[in-house]
């Protein structure tokens, strides 16, 4: 008689869908369930569990909310093989709803704004820091139109950064900054508003200047002072 797998062991009587749900991903991250694996028939997972079958659907729902399983029409469930971006959306209602400190935002987006530079220096082809040079340059030009240069140049920003993200080649980094970026919209086209309609548009494409020559001589000295170099919020707050 073969072995019952660990994750298949009866559980005690606690929070049940919550036991599920560790005992699934403990599975998981012990290799004893691994990517790609078909998860066994509801009735028989129920049953080696020793849980109702309605308490392990909803296990699977959760997992499957957050993008740990997936289920295949006519094919069983299966645990998922790679990233998926529907892991990170709890921890974006999570920020949203805990957003209590500017501080706090602030010091999240220092942190994913370094970890991206750190990642677009290891991982950057010349073809990507040419293209990143070309964004340079479209935020110095938007600096002179005519019609709304505040918005052609925050959308020529959001392009540059976007850009560095995909050049550290880390889908799930990519998404969290992506994520952090949207929650300091409002702050960052303020900053930027600010400063170009003060005359000091030149100071935000140093910022800019200084990150593209880190990744271009692959330098990784005091990145957190270069990012932080070209956050504005607490002068304009002062002012």
């Amino acid at each position: 008689m073969s072995q019952v797998p660990t994750y298949m062991q009866n559980l005690k009587k606690e929070s049940v869908v919550q036991s599920v749900i560790n005992r699934l991903t403990d599975a998981i991250k012990s290799g004893e369930l691994k990517p790609g694996d078909k998860m066994p028939p509801e009735i028989e997972l129920a049953e080696a569990l020793g849980v109702a079958r309605s308490s392990l659907r909803e296990a699977i729902k959760i997992l499957s909310y957050l993008g740990v399983l997936e289920s295949r029409k006519s094919e069983g469930t299966f645990i998922c093989s790679g990233f998926s971006e529907s892991m990170i959306d709890p921890m974006v209602y999570g920020i949203l709803l805990n957003q209590d400190s500017f501080e706090n935002l602030m010091e999240l987006r220092e942190m994913t704004e370094v970890g991206m530079m750190q990642l677009a220096i290891v991982h950057h082809s010349e073809e990507e820091l040419e293209e990143l040079e070309s964004l340079l340059d479209d935020m110095e030009k938007a600096v002179n139109v005519k019609i709304d240069p505040v918005g052609t140049f925050f959308e020529a920003d959001e392009r540059f950064h976007d850009k560095i993200a995909e050049m550290g080649k880390n889908p799930m980094a990519d998404k969290i900054n992506r994520v952090v970026r949207s929650l300091t919209y409002d702050v960052r086209f303020k900053t930027v508003s600010i400063l170009i309609t003060t005359g000091r548009a030149e100071e935000l494409i140093e910022t800019h200047r200084r990150l593209m020559e880190a990744i271009r001589d692959k330098d990784t000295r005091n990145l957190s002072e270069k990012v932080r170099f070209s956050y504005y919020e607490e002068e304009l707050d002062a002012d």
